[in-house]
């Protein structure tokens, strides 16, 4: 087996991204990011309560889109991923977490490690939780290191499993990002509908211009 198929999770030339498959386990859907009196200054609506409900799911779903375009949470949010066995020969094997940022979490303050487990060779394969002191958070590569490798199953496709928390992110209180979203909301207000199906041109200094600088790279 070469050195390469070996460093998949477990060597000096392992894949970064060597996850299979990443599940969000909550998504706040209750929290306000922009505040009524944020949004209501921004759009000249002042004491104007009628339309507060529908203020708050646009607050809402122009949080998602924040989010999703910087591909990292706002808020405290948790995650379950999975891996391959390919490199489960190897010690120490590690396990790389996807939606963190190494600037916005360079400590293991910024992670919560909730569970690392592998399913096991019973039948059917029963997942197993290992104890805390088998493995530990890599800040540095913003990854799991296994210190001694388990019997896992090769029946199936992802056998390794690690559940994590991010902290609150900073971000969110950015002056940039915050009127990134106030020009979004701003938009999804005055379109209550699809305002065309051809391809436009942003306006200059727009919701791209504000969010560029805090999107992640993807290498």
């Amino acid at each position: 087996m070469s050195s390469e198929i070996l460093g998949a999770q477990g060597g000096a030339t392992r894949n970064p991204f060597n996850y299979s498959k990443v599940e969000q386990l909550n998504r706040d859907v209750v929290t306000p990011w922009l505040t009524l009196e944020e949004i209501t200054q921004q759009l000249n609506l002042f004491d104007d309560e009628s339309q507060d409900t529908y203020l708050s799911s646009l607050e809402l779903a122009t949080r998602f889109a924040i989010e999703d375009y910087l591909g990292m949470s706002i808020f405290s949010m948790t995650y379950r991923v999975w891996y391959g066995a390919q490199g489960t020969i190897t010690a120490p094997m590690a396990l790389d977490l996807p939606e963190v940022s190494q600037n916005l979490y360079p400590t293991q303050a910024g992670i919560t490690i909730n569970s690392v487990g592998y399913y096991n060779n019973s039948a059917p394969p029963t997942l197993t939780l290992l104890t805390a002191a088998t493995y530990y958070y890599d800040a540095s590569g913003n990854r799991v290191i296994l210190t001694s490798l388990p019997t896992i199953t090769s029946d199936m496709a992802n056998p390794i499993v690690v559940q994590y928390t991010t902290a609150a992110n900073p971000l969110q209180t950015y002056p940039a990002i915050k009127q990134a979203g106030l020009l979004l909301l701003t938009h999804l207000y005055n379109q209550r509908s699809n305002s065309t199906e051809a391809s436009l041109k942003n306006i200059p200094f727009g919701v791209d211009t504000l969010l560029r600088p805090y999107k992640e790279l993807v290498m």
